[in-house]
C-alpha cells in the first residue's frame, strides 16, 4: 500500500494506492471508496462565498468519508490580507478540534505566525505542511514543534534529512508525477530506498488518519 497524503487529481483507484483528495466544501461530492481533505485554500479567501463554505466545512467536516480538515493556512501572495486569512485558519482550527481530524496547511514564507499559531491552539490533531520544500532553517524549528510534513516532487534535500522518519509523509499535490515516482525522488536523496519511504510515509498517514 501507499497513501498520497494530498492530491487535486483524482486518481484511478488500483490496487494498494490511497489518495486523500483535496477538494473545497462546495466540491465535496463524496464518491464510494474515495477519502476526502476539505477546507477553503487560502488562494480563495477573497470571493463571496466564504463564510458560506466556513458554514458548510463545519457541516460536513463529521463525514466518515473526511478524513483530514483543509488545506487551509497563509499565503502572501494570493487571496486576502493576511489578518483575514488568519481568521479563516481559527475557524478551520476550531473545526479540526472538534471533529479530531488533521489539519492540512499551506504555507508561503509564514513559518513564525503558524509557529505562533500552534503555540497559542495547543491543538490535540496532528498539523500538516503539506507541498513543504523550504531550507533547513526553516524545517528545523517546525520539526521541533510537532508539525509533519508532506512531501512532493519538488523539495529540499537538506530539510528532508530533518524530518525523517517519523514526521514524513508524500504527496503528489496538482502535480502529474505519480506517487510511486515521488517515493523513489525522496528516496534518492535520502538513501533510503523508494520502498523504504513509501513505507515510512504510509505507515505515519495511516495512523494519522486513523484508517
Amino acid at each position: 500500500m501507499i497513501v498520497d497524503f494530498h492530491t487535486h487529481r483524482h486518481a484511478p483507484a488500483t490496487m494498494g494506492l490511497v489518495s486523500i483528495e483535496s477538494v473545497d466544501p462546495r466540491q465535496f461530492d463524496p464518491q464510494p471508496g474515495r477519502l476526502y481533505s476539505v477546507g477553503l485554500h487560502p488562494w480563495h479567501t477573497l470571493e463571496p462565498h466564504v463564510e458560506a463554505s466556513l458554514q458548510l466545512l463545519a457541516r460536513l467536516a463529521a463525514h466518515p468519508q473526511v478524513v483530514a480538515i483543509g488545506e487551509t493556512g497563509l499565503d502572501p501572495n494570493r487571496g486576502a490580507a493576511l489578518d483575514e486569512q488568519q481568521r479563516i485558519m481559527q475557524r478551520h482550527i476550531a473545526i479540526a478540534e472538534q471533529v479530531g481530524k488533521p489539519l492540512v496547511l499551506h504555507m508561503v514564507r509564514t513559518s513564525q505566525l503558524l509557529l505562533k499559531a500552534m503555540k497559542q491552539s495547543r491543538p490535540s490533531v496532528p498539523w500538516v505542511l503539506h507541498g513543504f520544500r523550504s531550507r533547513p532553517t526553516v524545517a528545523q524549528p517546525l520539526v521541533d514543534a510537532g508539525f509533519y510534513f508532506s512531501i512532493g516532487p519538488r523539495f529540499n534535500a537538506q530539510s528532508l534529512q530533518l524530518i525523517l522518519p517519523a514526521r514524513l509523509l508524500i504527496e503528489t499535490d496538482d502535480s502529474p508525477v505519480p506517487i510511486a515516482q515521488v517515493a523513489a525522488l525522496v528516496a534518492q536523496a535520502t538513501g533510503l530506498t523508494a520502498a523504504q519511504v513509501a513505507g515510512i510515509a504510509t505507515r505515519n498517514a495511516l495512523a494519522l488518519l486513523r484508517l
